[in-house]
């Protein structure tokens, strides 16, 4: 489909992102298309970590040629302000990319659109989860809240999330695409979805240096809730030592206070990345062996890093690692993560005891 011309030009694709995977997901998705007029808008969170990697991916999407559009949208008035502010854009706009389908902010601004085409890039592995609940018809819930009740805001918010999930369905006016790196089983029918292969990355960096050792890759299950602390720390632990790993790529998520303590339990050097994963991996220098728990990268680095002779080996999250309060989802959807992965090693259970 062309873009849509007004008066002062071609109206831009509008793509909304709130962390810097969904941005570098779209900078992969904007390269898979011809050349057309692009807008990020970001709706930056308030933790310093994610706005950091977030301004220098925005930066990255500049030098790519395209509008980059920082809404302070948290807070105060600035919801209000933000909405009425790109209101007129989106009513416009032919088409609408959006990183995080489960975002409350997401929904809101679907609400507004009438644009006949609408894509979804991915927001880590919560996008095989995006899918699975609405090719289901099922209300669309972060997997690592399933199986809660609807709280308050939820139950309040609730019309204005029917709409946007009826707007991420495809109709007579309407198509749907998901960009997607990862596997998924269950389609809606009508969605088209594309392979996302990290070309743009593959291009723009690398091939990286490959170090002798193994680096590990760390993860926010913690800080969600899922997994118990001291397990966690543990299976750190026994990972690092049987693997020889000397470095630790935090999750923009993880607390300070927990990294400190890692590092002082298994002598890792921690380094908190200004750049998704992918993207420092590819430019290096990165370990001969990258190690992780069940997380996006089990999928993504392997593309990021095809033909470099770097290995990515994925570790299980043992049941008894999971919190009391963890969802009944969590289990399942751990073991789907590593179970469908391609081109990774798999190890077995360490122990956290």
């Amino acid at each position: 489909m062309s873009t849509r011309v007004g008066p002062e030009g071609p109206v831009p694709t509008l793509a909304f992102v709130e962390s810097p995977v969904q941005l570098l997901n779209t900078l992969e998705w904007a390269h898979h298309r011809p050349p057309e007029a692009l807008t990020v808008v970001v709706l930056p969170p308030a933790d310093p970590m994610t706005r950091g990697q977030l301004r220098r991916m925005a930066q990255l999407a500049r030098d790519a040629g395209h509008r980059v559009r920082w809404e302070e949208a948290r807070g105060g008035t600035g919801p209000l302000r933000t909405v009425r502010g790109l209101a007129p854009l989106l009513r416009r706009a032919p088409r609408v990319v959006v990183g995080d389908p489960f975002s409350r902010y997401v929904h809101l601004l679907l609400t507004l659109t009438r644009a006949p085409e609408l894509v979804v890039v991915d927001d880590g592995t919560a996008t095989m989860e995006f899918v699975g609940q609405l090719a289901a018809g099922e209300r669309l819930v972060r997997w690592h809240r399933h199986g809660g009740r609807p709280g308050p805001r939820d139950l309040a918010f609730a019309p204005v999330t029917a709409t946007a999930r009826r707007r991420l369905l495809p109709g007579p006016d309407r198509t749907v695409e998901v960009f997607s790196a990862l596997p998924l089983a269950a389609v809606p029918e009508g969605v088209r979805t594309t392979a996302n292969d990290f070309g743009w990355t593959r291009s723009r960096f690398g091939p990286p240096r490959l170090s002798g050792g193994a680096d590990l890759v760390g993860t926010s299950l913690v800080e969600t809730g899922v997994v118990d602390p001291v397990r966690y720390a543990a299976a750190v632990r026994s990972l690092a030592r049987t693997h020889g790993a000397t470095r630790y790529f935090a999750h923009r998520r993880e607390r300070p206070e927990k990294l400190h303590a890692l590092a002082a339990a298994t002598g890792l050097e921690i380094r908190r990345p200004d750049l998704p994963l992918e993207l420092i991996a590819r430019r290096g220098p990165i370990g001969r062996t990258v190690l992780s728990f069940p997380s996006t990268v089990v999928h993504t680095l392997p593309l990021a890093l095809a033909g470099t002779g770097a290995r990515v080996a994925v570790c299980d999250i043992d049941p008894e690692w999971l919190t009391a309060g963890a969802s009944p989802r969590a289990r399942g959807f751990l073991a789907g993560v590593t179970d469908t992965a391609r081109d990774v090693h798999r190890l077995r259970s360490v122990c956290a005891g």
